[in-house]
């Protein structure tokens, strides 16, 4: 047996969000965000598509994992349990402002939470999941 692996913390590697269009959404994640895509794969016999993505290396950092079914057509259902992910940056203001003239949707523009605290806003990825921006000094 592997002690090693065996003491090791348990920890949360990524979260799978199911996507319409791969491309359009690894641009989303990796140009918009600022994540690096860590490694895409297609499995034939499956006719699925596997890219992952994320701020730093999977071995350190919880990612993303991005599944494309090729046979997929309409957009899926997002369901009423889903919340949203969370990012942490430097300038919400100024990454709102990018991200809108990239015609990125902001349901929530950037400003303080109506019951104090964070400042914070919301934006959708291109299948519409929700992704908000917390203002953090990093």
């Amino acid at each position: 047996m592997n002690t090693a692996a065996h003491d090791a913390q348990p920890r949360l590697l990524h979260t799978m969000l199911r996507v319409l269009d791969l491309d359009k959404s690894i641009d989303f994640y990796t140009r918009l965000l600022g994540m690096k895509l860590l490694r895409r794969k297609d499995y034939p016999s499956g006719e699925f598509t596997l890219a992952f993505v994320g701020f730093g290396d999977e071995n350190d950092t919880a990612v993303i994992e991005l599944t494309h079914n090729w046979g997929q057509k309409e957009p899926y259902q997002l369901g009423t349990a889903f919340g949203h992910l969370a990012i942490g940056v430097g300038d919400i203001y100024g990454t709102c402002e990018r991200l809108a003239k990239e015609g990125v949707k902001i349901p929530r523009p950037p400003g303080p939470m109506k019951h104090g605290g964070s400042v914070i806003a919301f934006v959708e990825d291109p299948d519409g999941y929700k992704i908000e921006l917390i203002e953090k000094s990093l």
